[in-house]
């Protein structure tokens, strides 16, 4: 049973491209990457890999799906926190749990002109499949309007909740490092592990989650070997 996501029933469109502010022009600045996967954060863990978005065929069949030009794409949606001694990332068992308190802009309204829905998507360190789902940029309970950061953030950890219970018996991907693997039954990395850093816009209607070890003391990853 996954938890619920922070939203009654919703109809899902063809995707379109996710406004952040309530001026489009605002959006249309070149990106600045200032995390990459691999690095360290400060006060965190290790940011997990993530392989380069390319959508599939199928994907601009069927909603104009495309990747986009750098000077185009949408600046990443960043979940920061007021501990100073963190400052990156929400720890997705506190977004699961409605902890928001620390949430830097955690009543922001995000995707002010988006349709109904945009894609997240996860691709885990070379492990598994690129993975993908729906979520609302909606309010569906509060008057319909744009949902907040607090709301989304929820939204991706469920998601993501979702993504380890999937992949947590799976076979790994070949030549996959093992140390990366998600799930309990090869003791690998779950939701209590991670902290939510940022979503990235990469292609029409689709966002990348950007996720990092939640303390610099858990001992998963790499840096401490594999999980057979």
């Amino acid at each position: 049973m996954y938890p619920e996501m922070d939203v009654t029933d919703y109809q899902i469109d063809a995707l379109s491209p996710g406004h952040l502010a309530a001026d489009p022009a605002a959006d249309l600045r070149p990106v600045v990457h200032t995390i990459h996967s691999g690095d360290r954060v400060s006060g965190r863990g290790t940011m997990i890999p993530q392989s380069k978005f390319r959508p599939l065929n199928r994907d601009v069949a069927d909603h104009g799906d495309r990747a986009i030009d750098s000077s185009l794409r949408h600046e990443p949606v960043y979940f920061n926190s007021t501990n100073s001694d963190v400052g990156i990332g929400i720890a997705l068992s506190d977004a699961l749990a409605g902890k928001y308190e620390r949430l830097e802009g955690r009543d922001d309204r995000l995707f002010m002109q988006c349709g109904p829905s945009i894609s997240v998507r996860i691709s885990w360190a070379g492990c598994y499949p690129p993975w993908a789902r729906q979520i609302p940029t909606r309010d569906f309970k509060n008057s319909s309007g744009p949902v907040t950061r607090s709301k989304v953030a929820k939204n991706v950890a469920c998601s993501m909740q979702r993504f380890i219970d999937e992949m947590n018996c799976r076979a790994l991907e070949e030549d996959a490092d093992p140390s990366w693997a998600v799930g309990r039954a090869r003791n690998g990395i779950v939701l209590e592990d991670l902290a939510f850093v940022k979503l990235e816009h990469v292609s029409r209607g689709n966002w990348l989650v950007y996720l990092c070890l939640a303390s610099p003391s858990i001992e998963k990853g790499p840096d401490y070997g594999g999980h057979a």
